[in-house]
């Protein structure tokens, strides 16, 4: 995930993903950034009430902080996917980085809600959109076999942050107040900065290693034999341009590659998502005021999200895990679609729960089945576009479901100001991520598996979601048949130039009367061996 060599004006060939190795302190660095990116905009409404007193504003007020930051986050893609294209994961890290800690900073020296909107709202929110976005794209350039594995593990730094930076934000808010907690936070997220350092390119030095050693090689194979020096640079030097001449039309990586849409597989997972994140997120927005309207305690309300956020820690690995599976992986949109499924059920049966002891039973099933869709959402897009069109397919995803975040629990929330009832909403978002599973289900159904069974069964790879091993290894074998034809005329020419020495010796000891001629019978002998008569004469006299 490189930027595109400079010596020769292209992107490198894909590697094999290591699924280990410097690839675990990818996986950290990518965990801390998802909990950042997720956590954040959560935990920072505990500064709310402090900022309704200090700038005189009401709670909707404040609580578009946290609506802009998850819009730039969502909303961003696009640019992110630009940006990655043209400069590599690892710089654009580092200036969101920066920019989501500035932003934070600059918060806490404001002194009207516009100026917070634009500090901690816009530029904290696109620093962090610069971070979740190529760390995601990082993950599945080191993981193939293992990547849901890694996936699920990621995605757990969203639960594990959510619960230890809300605690933590209402100490400093109680010692520093919430400028002096907004100046500590902002120096937490330079720790964005040290995940992005860690995003060391996997493929940049491995492809110069291996050309340097090539080149090497061939040198040192074609300069002895015959003892020409020029011609077997010359021999080089033209297999470096052969080689140039062959990769030319590889100008470098789209900006924004559009043709992902002409992929039957990312349009339907497109779709799906859209009607998934409409109703998604309204359970955990709306949980807590529902509870506080059947009569319970403020405290015991807030501890529900508390269960919700720590079975989820634990369903997101687990879940990564049974997505790794031989038998499982090959099915995994049908397990992404049932995890869909699982989670609307719970939504519409928990939509009667009138006592504690049953919206506690729904946030133990909502925590399983919401765990599960955080897992496995971006294995299953990683899966139909492959890691080569990952990027530019993530920034249009998230682009899509922005306007669905920006559409679905606003709507949730006029509707309970209308009918002041929560059964209604429950029963809506969970009719709606039903749908979606059942969208998903069918359509991966009928119009992918049933178009495989019609096409030839050798298809692209990269076009469909294959494997990136398999990508890495058929390059490695164009590579190795590419330096094997280099090599080949050049063991030929040896060949023949000893058998044209031994010839001409035979000729001038038989034929030493005439001068070193060489007669019409020994000359179409040497044609056979792919020699020329006046090759042999050179040999000889050298």
């Amino acid at each position: 995930m490189g930027r595109a060599d400079p010596e020769e004006g292209q992107l490198p060939a894909p590697v094999k993903p290591p699924d280990g190795g410097w690839g675990w302190v990818v996986l950290f660095g990518c965990f801390v950034i998802t909990g950042f990116s997720y956590a954040f905009p959560k935990a920072v409404s505990v500064y709310f009430k402090e900022l309704m007193k200090d700038f005189h504003v009401g709670y909707s007020d404040t609580a578009w902080i946290s609506s802009i930051m998850l819009a730039m986050l969502y909303g961003t893609g696009p640019v992110c996917s630009i940006m990655v294209n043209q400069f590599g994961c690892r710089p654009v890290m580092l200036i969101g980085g920066l920019l989501a800690s500035a932003g934070m900073i600059l918060a806490s020296f404001t002194n009207n809600i516009i100026e917070l909107y634009l500090t901690a709202g816009v530029l904290t929110g696109l620093g962090m959109a610069l971070n979740f976005q190529p760390s995601l794209i990082m993950l599945g350039t080191y993981f193939d076999k293992r990547r849901p594995l890694a996936n699920g593990l990621a995605a757990a730094g969203s639960p594990v942050f959510l619960s230890s930076l809300s605690p933590l934000g209402q100490v400093l808010l109680e010692k520093f107040g919430w400028r002096g907690g907004f100046l500590i936070m902002g120096g937490l997220l330079l720790n964005c900065c040290t995940c992005g350092a860690v995003m060391r390119p996997l493929d940049m030095g491995m492809k110069r290693k291996m050309g340097k050693a090539q080149d090497k090689y061939e040198a040192k194979e074609m300069l002895p034999i015959g003892g020409k020096t020029e011609e077997g640079i010359s021999t080089t030097d033209g297999t470096k341009k052969a080689k140039k001449a062959k990769k030319k039309p590889k100008k470098g990586k789209k900006l924004l590659d559009f043709s992902i849409f002409s992929n039957r597989g990312f349009i339907i997972y497109t779709i799906s998502k859209f009607i998934l994140v409409l109703g998604l997120f309204v359970p955990p927005i709306l949980l807590v005021n529902y509870a506080k309207d059947i009569g319970v305690p403020d405290t015991e309300a807030a501890f529900l999200l508390s269960i919700i956020g720590f079975i989820d820690i634990f369903a997101r690995p687990a879940c990564g895990m049974v997505a790794g599976l031989k038998w499982v992986r090959p099915h995994v949109a049908y397990l992404f679609s049932f995890s869909m499924l699982f989670n609307g059920l719970t939504d519409i049966c928990s939509a009667r729960a009138s006592n504690y002891t049953g919206l506690v039973i729904f946030c133990v099933f909502f925590g399983i089945s919401y765990g599960m869709v955080g897992a496995l959402q971006f294995e299953v897009l990683m899966a139909i576009v492959g890691s080569q069109k990952f990027s530019s397919a993530i920034g249009l995803v998230l682009l899509i479901e922005a306007f669905a975040v920006l559409i679905g629990p606003p709507s949730a929330g006029r509707l309970v100001d209308a009918l002041k009832n929560y059964e209604v909403i429950f029963y809506l978002a969970g009719s709606e991520v039903v749908l979606s599973s059942i969208f998903l289900a069918t359509a991966t159904y009928c119009c992918l598996n049933r178009g495989k069974k019609d096409e030839p069964s050798a298809e692209n790879p990269s076009a469909g979601g294959g494997s990136d091993t398999e990508e890495a290894e058929s390059d490695v074998q164009e590579a190795d048949e590419h330096s094997s034809d280099n090599h080949q005329p050049a063991h030929s020419t040896d060949n023949a130039t000893v058998a044209a020495s031994e010839e001409a010796n035979h000729v001038t000891e038989e034929q030493s009367g005439e001068g070193g001629g060489c007669p019409e019978g020994d000359r179409e002998v040497l044609a056979r061996d792919g020699c020329k008569a006046d090759q042999t004469v050179e040999r000889d006299r050298f």
